[in-house]
């Protein structure tokens, strides 16, 4: 146990729920302790291959590396930024800071219809497609010539030297949105002034009082690096999946059933990934992206959370949060301010 000053909105780490990697043994696992974890997936691990007792060992090394690795997320994410931020010069400043002019019109039609009194959950999705997958929507979210600067933006940055945090041990290529700048002046206010108000009506069970915090990032697919996206859920309340462009040829999301319902023999529901077209979803809500085939694919991913729900209730392992204190913003969840009280106990994984 450790003792960490009790602030309003400051934001801890849930470290303890990993994704074991796909390609090998594809497991969502918890890890509390050596005995907890040989208890709760040994058996699981052995069906998957995993037999010998180097085999184990070495899945239990690579838990503690990624435990060490989230502990420092925070501040090595500090340090990335100061050097991007005294070093980079951006090919378009502009679409740093978010306008208007950056978005559909079918899209601000939208927002302000949800915005709107009387609007309500059966009214809001006459302006978007329903998807075959349950309480999952897509609607035209940018024009194509944001996309196209935004994608050109990222593709300068990618050419320095800098060193770059990845968005997740799914994504071997890709940016975090928030290390080169895009947080305050864009991201906070597309997802409290754009995102929130569709999200509201449409899954007020996820909300909360607000989606508080998010996690922004850009993911690449392209023959030769990453192709496809395993069958997983995410680290949110509700996700925005935004397909920036460029050409390419197959990569189409699927989703199957909320992981809580989860099973090996389900249907998936295929949609089609179309530049400038966002999808709206439950983060618990198991889907993936299957290999495209030829060219190139950006995406825009948001992950958006609320610590009125998460703080309930941890949405990877459905626990009671047991949470580290962390330097920046991690997972999106908080410790409430008491004026009597100055600290509190957090556990942590050491």
């Amino acid at each position: 146990m450790r003792v960490v000053p009790r602030a309003h909105n400051t934001y801890y780490l849930h470290p303890r729920q990993f994704i074991l990697d796909y390609t090998q043994y594809g497991l969502h696992v918890t890890y509390h302790n050596e005995e907890q974890f040989i208890e709760d997936y040994g058996q699981i691990l052995h069906q998957k291959g995993c037999r010998a007792t180097e085999q184990l060992n070495a899945v239990i090394v690579k838990i503690y590396n990624e435990i060490d690795r989230r502990k420092n997320l925070g501040k090595a994410a500090l340090e990335r930024i100061a050097i991007i931020k005294s070093s980079y010069k951006p090919l378009h400043e502009d679409v740093y800071t978010l306008k208007e002019k950056y978005l559909s019109n079918e899209f601000l039609k939208l927002v302000r219809h949800c915005k709107a009194t009387g609007s309500t959950e059966h009214t809001v999705k006459q302006f978007m497609n329903t998807e075959k997958a349950e309480s999952v929507f897509s609607m035209q979210v940018f024009t194509m010539d944001f996309c196209k600067v935004f994608i050109e933006e990222m593709e300068h940055f990618e050419k320095f030297d800098f060193p770059k945090g990845r968005p997740n041990t799914m994504n071997n290529y890709g940016i975090l949105l928030n290390e080169l700048g895009f947080d305050e002046n864009f991201m906070k206010i597309f997802r409290s002034n754009y995102i929130e108000p569709i999200a509201k009506l449409l899954y007020p069970e996820c909300t909360g009082t607000s989606l508080d915090t998010h996690k922004a990032f850009i993911v690449k697919y392209k023959p030769e690096e990453d192709t496809s996206l395993s069958f997983h859920y995410d680290n949110a309340e509700v996700t925005l999946n935004i397909n920036l462009g460029k050409d390419f040829q197959d990569g189409q999301l699927y989703f199957g059933k909320m992981r809580q319902h989860n099973t090996e023999t389900q249907k998936y529901s295929i949609i089609k990934n179309k530049p400038t077209i966002g999808i709206l979803h439950r983060g618990q809500h198991m889907h993936g992206a299957l290999p495209i085939s030829d060219g190139e694919r950006y995406n825009l991913i948001i992950w958006m959370r609320s610590s009125k729900v998460r703080n309930e209730l941890c949405p990877m392992c459905d626990r009671k949060p047991e949470l580290l204190h962390c330097e920046g913003r991690h997972d999106g969840f908080t410790s409430s301010s008491y004026p009597d009280v100055k600290t509190v106990d957090v556990c942590s994984t050491s």
